[in-house]
């Protein structure tokens, strides 16, 4: 027998919104349902989650873990589990995910719908690497169980399948072993692309972590901080304090204008060009710097943000990179959280994964509504010109011929689709 609980409607959003229970079976059952997508905590920056008109099925009661094997380290959990539980409950233990993206306020459903990545792909590749097994909810009521030996084309579809073959509700991952929670690190001042990638080539083979700030600001210098870092032994280094910091309003106007960006960046820079290189910090400081700065989305003002990010071939990525900077500085744009780091010569486990060998660079832009658009789509033909793709989880507008191009293997995907599940993003990028 098969229960739906607590389940309601979210008029504010647009939505119906529904709470499943571990044993909730499709909703496209129910009376007045209508197509729908799994919904964890939100975090995506754009529409893969969302659904106008249609329903939510929302994830996060499913929030147990049913069975951690201490000598192997394999986890098994509902969908709904967060990372930060799993990093909480694992790494006193002895063990840690291998891979997790800049949040850990993420679902464990929503990290595999997405196929996240980190700052040590060039080690441990991306999320869904490290997915043993999974169970699948179709809305026709069928099971899946899949994983890379049982229905391995099933699981290759469900790593960075946006939720749309779908819904997850229990997986089996791998942990990896770790002596304790702290990270040995290292920030280097780079003055242009060539020194960002002479650092990140010499650090790959000795440092898990990787990753940089770039000012693109800074006109054709793209100066920057390269941060990197790995597991060290038992240290007596102070644990983060906790403490929570937050933004307690939306301002009338975004406080990232262009104005205020050359200041920002300037002064970030410059501060810590001169730190101490060399530290001993905790994961979660070195990990997840925006989780201590709640609601930190409002700085953008009422009109919100975007965040584009890309990847392109290595071999090209230095002039791709370059040339999208000269595209933002022509424009009048900047932004000031912009990462740009290299991915390793790995191919990703999902068939529509974002990961590829290459470089990515992620910024965030404030609305500026047309001005703003126009950037993307000279940004969108430096990506495709390059051979690269946008990722689909931080996307809200990218036009569905770059998404055709970037994702070649979206023909081998779409027969794994649920007729029953819907998104803004699979309507505006798949057609329905």
């Amino acid at each position: 027998m098969v229960t739906v609980s607590s389940w309601g409607r979210l008029t504010a959003d647009e939505h119906e919104v529904f709470a499943l229970a571990d044993a909730a079976r499709a909703l496209q059952g129910l009376p007045g349902a209508r197509p729908g997508v799994a919904h964890g905590m939100g975090r995506s920056y754009g529409d893969v989650c969302l659904n106008p008109g249609g329903s939510l099925w929302r994830t996060t009661s499913m929030d147990r873990f049913l069975g951690f094997d201490p000598v192997n380290g394999r986890l098994t959990c509902e969908s709904g589990v967060l990372l930060r539980d799993i990093q909480k409950m694992a790494v006193p233990r002895g063990w840690m995910l291998p891979v997790t993206p800049g949040t850990q306020m993420v679902t464990v459903g929503g990290a595999i719908a997405n196929d996240v990545h980190g700052k040590n792909h060039h080690v441990h590749g991306s999320f869904g690497d490290h997915v043993l097994a999974l169970q699948l909810l179709r809305t026709d009521g069928s099971v899946i169980d899949c994983g890379p030996h049982l229905l391995p084309q099933w699981l290759a579809a469900t790593i960075g399948g946006m939720g749309l073959t779908g819904v997850i509700m229990r997986v089996q991952l791998q942990l990896r072993r770790v002596a304790g929670p702290w990270l040995e690190t290292e920030t280097l001042p780079y003055e242009n692309l060539a020194q960002f990638f002479a650092l990140s080539d010499e650090s790959e083979a000795q440092w898990e972590h990787t990753v940089s700030w770039i000012d693109c600001m800074a006109g054709g210098g793209a100066r920057g901080l390269f941060m990197r870092g790995k597991l060290g032994a038992a240290s007596l280094a102070a644990a983060p304090s906790g403490r929570k910091h937050q933004m307690p309003f939306v301002p009338p106007v975004s406080l990232m204008n262009r104005w205020s960006l050359p200041v920002l960046n300037t002064a970030y820079y410059h501060l810590n060009k001169w730190k101490v290189p060399r530290r001993t910090v905790h994961y979660e400081t070195f990990n997840y710097p925006l989780d201590n700065v709640l609601d930190w989305n409002r700085m953008y003002g009422p009109r919100g943000f975007y965040q584009y990010q890309s990847v392109v071939p290595r071999a090209v990525g230095q002039d791709a990179v370059q040339a999208m900077l000269a595209a933002i500085a022509r424009a009048g744009e900047g932004s000031f959280l912009a990462v740009l780091k290299t991915f390793g010569e790995r191919q990703s486990a999902g068939m529509l994964s974002f990961p590829q060998p290459g470089v990515t660079l992620a910024l965030d832009f404030p609305n500026r509504g047309d001005g703003t658009l126009a950037l993307f789509s000279r940004l969108d033909s430096i990506v495709a010109e390059a051979g690269g793709r946008l990722y689909p989880a931080k996307d809200a507008r990218m036009p569905r011929a770059l998404f055709e191009a970037g994702y070649p293997r979206l023909p081998e995907f779409l027969p794994y689709r649920d007729p029953g599940i819907s998104s803004a993003m699979s309507r505006r990028l798949m057609g329905s």
